[in-house]
């Protein structure tokens, strides 16, 4: 369930309806449906303090349609490639942690042999094979 956003008016705690938003190179204030996400620079704003936003002089208010729809719902297909995205972490079988609690640790391939170190700086190697 996603979180309710609030007004972001100082004291007030009521749902946040609409998303205000200021374009200074324009001088104007564009007041719109809330939007999905929450929008750095932007304001959510409650119904009642939507309706009694006032604009600086010579700046222009813009009501834009919608404002008495509810928010569109996220889109599901961005849902369920999160949940995909979380369940092929979950399932990942080259986990070191989980290879060596079942006794399958990975090999060494320096202590083997199988490379050689030709330079080292900190935790960094430069290898090659033998």
């Amino acid at each position: 369930m996603p979180l309710r956003r609030h007004c972001q008016r100082t004291s007030c705690s009521n749902r946040a309806v609409t998303t205000l938003t200021y374009d200074y190179a324009h001088q104007s204030v564009a007041l719109g449906p809330l939007s999905p996400a929450p929008v750095p620079g932007a304001y959510d704003l409650c119904r009642r303090h939507a309706e009694r936003t006032s604009v600086p002089n010579g700046w222009e208010l813009i009501r834009l349609p919608g404002l008495d729809e509810a928010p569109p719902p996220p889109p599901t297909d961005d849902l369920l490639a999160l949940a995909d995205a979380i369940r092929e972490v979950g399932l990942r079988d080259d986990d070191p942690a989980l290879l060596r609690a079942a006794g399958l640790e990975d090999r060494d391939p320096i202590l083997d042999g199988s490379v050689v170190v030709l330079a080292e700086r900190g935790h960094l190697r430069v290898i090659a094979d033998r």
